[in-house]
């Protein structure tokens, strides 16, 4: 083997080596292709901290430029208000730190919800990806997770091209140092208000509301082997300040580790010896509005799958005293562990890892599932006994981060914080991991700091309306000490809540209530309602005996023997008939319903979960009645004397401030006497507040 190359840390830390840049744009050239964006744009729409004024004003200011920050601060812009993006450096925006991919099981489920609130990412995605695939086929639509692996030059670009292209958005380069924070609103809870933000330059911009979408940055540390430093990401200083001015606040900090994996030259690894995975044709789009994705099938890159064995395991075990990321008592991802935290969990087991492409004229391979923060020189020893990668070369090796986060049940399903009226967190400085899940937040964070501004109430997705309402309720009433992420097996209605029917939960809401939807996906949204009832309507309809259906479809698996009429819907419940092949056996006047593969497919997921939907619905129901009990927001849990409860049960209602009692039922440790009690409270003051009414009325 040859002699391995040493990556020395604090070399990473300084100006990119020429080995990184083909990871990693240098700040210059970063700059250059952002400045080639901007040449469309007026010279006020991209502004550095030199040229800020003192005194700017805004709606709306978001801090941080990743997948929440860039997803908050376009929902604000198109809920109308004048917003703000503030970011350490313009040609981040947009950038995949870990990763290339997104979507997946669970997660797939919020990258729709996200583009049925008008999000980015999908289309960014369907502009972007080098590999679709659906997982979880063997299951049913409900659970199924569309996934992508994205391109990640073409996604940042792609991305930057949208956020610098976006009507009432402006993105300046500045790092927060702090908050100017005033007295609060009379009537809301919270300690004071928050006005704006001071930049490192002392520059100060005012807003209305300002989301904090930090990331890892909040104190954060980056660590090979033995050696640590500060860092938010590689290349990029971390956010001390602004950290310590949340910790003088009150927010309770608590800390949390992540890693990535080495990253591989492409033409040294053995791909022939490996197990292919192609992509899937005809690939799925993520967006509602994307009839296709932007590639062929034909032309997208395959992934190839290896494994890990014992002599990883030795490597690991044998050096773990080289290893202070593991050594830290801080949580790490349960669900996206290091290698080391896999191979100490589950001894002697062999592990996947995946070799994904970074983009099509990308010459990297991303292993994922091997994330590594073992000195550089093991990293390598550790990778060439990986079956095909026995002459891989190590571009640069796998990092761990450490970094601060805010206990999410300081905050309401709002994502504003208790503490600060006006002030929202969105992504993981709420505890989470996972591109899809930071974008998810920032949306709902985005859409509610201009629904704030402008007086209105907030926009919540409950548990029963989608899976960025189950993820902001677990954070915001269980709490995290660990990386956040989601999954279908976190959700109580997966048979209501499948991505192919996102639009129509979340799509006219978001119209009606936030303003934040475009004309354009409105009409689809619409279009694609009417077309399904009208679909459903005409299935039903169609009524033939069982044996000329059997003529018409023999495989279809219909007993001949059936007396009553069977519809058309019934016919379409079976998993060998699709909307083509009933089309096919009755082309009038079912035909018309096939041209559009979306309207097809979806017919066919309707007509699947048709019969069970009903029970589930009434599940449903008796949830949103506990839902609509609204707990009064300035309640005092601590001192109200007016109902039994435990001091234990007031603590924890007062760390998360429930907001209606069915939110109070699923905080740890508040018992049903406590909810029973609590609901006995409430009643009792609104009758109260009534009779109180009542009286002054006449």
């Amino acid at each position: 083997m040859a002699t391995p190359t040493r990556f020395p840390l604090a070399k990473l830390f300084r100006a990119p080596q020429s080995s990184l840049s083909a990871m990693f744009l240098l700040r210059d050239c970063g700059r250059r292709a952002a400045a080639s964006l901007g040449k469309r744009l007026s010279l006020c729409r991209l502004r550095s901290d030199s040229a800020a004024p003192c005194e700017a004003r805004f709606d709306v200011v978001v801090i941080g430029g990743g997948h929440a920050g860039t997803e908050a601060a376009a929902a604000a812009a198109r809920c109308g208000s004048r917003t703000l993006l503030l970011t350490h450096r313009v040609d981040t925006i947009g950038q995949m730190s870990c990763n290339p991919s997104f979507g997946g099981i669970g997660k797939g489920h919020l990258m729709r919800e996200v583009d049925a609130l008008d999000g980015l990412c999908s289309r960014i995605c369907d502009q972007s990806g080098i590999h679709y695939k659906v997982l979880n086929r063997r299951k049913g639509p409900a659970v199924w997770g569309l996934r992508a692996q994205i391109d990640r030059k073409l996604y940042k670009q792609n991305m930057q091209k949208e956020v610098l292209n976006t009507p009432l958005l402006t993105v300046q380069e500045g790092a927060v140092e702090d908050l100017v924070l005033t007295e609060p609103e009379p009537g809301s809870p919270g300690k004071c208000r928050v006005r704006g933000v001071v930049l490192a330059d002392g520059s100060t911009i005012y807003a209305e509301s300002v989301i904090l979408t930090t990331g890892t940055f909040l104190r954060g540390m980056m660590v090979i082997g033995l050696e640590m430093h500060p860092a938010g990401r590689l290349g990029d200083q971390p956010a001390i300040g602004l950290a310590q001015t949340l910790e003088k606040l009150g927010f309770v900090v608590g800390r949390l580790k992540t890693g990535t994996p080495p990253r591989l030259a492409k033409e040294s690894i053995n791909f022939n010896i490996l197990t292919k995975q192609t992509p899937d044709n005809p690939s799925i789009p993520f967006s509602f509005l994307s009839e296709t994705v932007w590639i062929k099938p034909e032309d997208q890159l395959p992934c190839y799958l290896t494994h890990t064995n014992p002599r990883v395991d030795e490597i690991v075990l044998e050096n773990l005293h080289l290893n202070s990321h593991v050594k830290e008592t801080t949580r790490g991802p349960r669900y996206c562990p290091s290698i080391e935290s896999k191979v100490l969990r589950f001894p002697n087991r062999v592990h996947q890892v995946w070799l994904e492409p970074e983009g099509m004229d990308s010459d990297l391979i991303y292993p994922q599932g091997l994330s590594v923060t073992l000195p550089a020189e093991l990293q390598e020893k550790m990778i060439t006994c990986i079956r095909g990668l026995e002459k891989a070369k190590m571009v640069h090796p796998g990092y761990g981060v450490q970094y601060d986060y805010l206990d999410p049940r300081q905050i309401s399903p709002s994502l504003e914080t208790h503490l600060v009226q006006r002030l929202f967190f969105a992504g993981q400085i709420n505890g989470t991991t996972g591109y899809e899940e930071a974008a998810a937040q920032g949306v709902i964070a985005g859409i509610n700091a201009s629904l704030r501004v402008s007086g209105k109430p907030p926009f919540i997705v409950s548990r029963t309306e989608g899976y960025i309402g189950v993820l902001i309720d677990d954070l915001t009433t269980l709490g995290t000490s660990e990386p956040y992420r989601m999954f279908t097996s976190r959700v109580e209605f997966r048979l209501s809540l499948r991505p192919d029917n996102a639009d129509s939960r979340l799509t006219f809401r978001a119209h009606k209530d936030a303003g934040c939807v475009s004309p354009q996906r409105y009409e689809r949204a619409s279009w694609m309602k009417s077309s399904l009832e009208e679909g459903i309507s005409v299935l039903k309809s169609i009524e033939l005996s069982s044996s000329k259906w059997k003529k018409l479809i023999p495989q279809a698996p219909i007993s001949v023997n059936r007396s009553l009429p069977v519809s058309a819907l019934d016919v379409l419940k079976c998993e060998e008939v699709d909307m083509d092949l009933l089309a096919n056996a009755v082309p009038e006047p079912l035909k018309k319903y096939t041209a559009d593969r979306e309207l097809a497919r979806r017919l066919k997921i309707e007509a699947a979960y048709e019969s069970v939907l009903m029970f589930q619905l009434q599940e449903i129901k008796e949830v949103q009645r506990d839902e609509a009990l609204q707990l009064p927001q300035d309640l005092d849990y601590l001192t109200i004397r007016d109902v039994s409860l435990s001091q234990e049960v007031r603590e924890k209602l007062h760390m998360s401030r429930p907001q209606t009692i069915g939110a109070a039922s699923r905080i740890p440790g508040v018992t049903p006497a406590a909810i029973v009690n609590l609901l006995r409270f409430v009643k009792t003051t609104q009758q109260r507040q009534a009779a109180v009414t009542e009286h002054q009325t006449n």
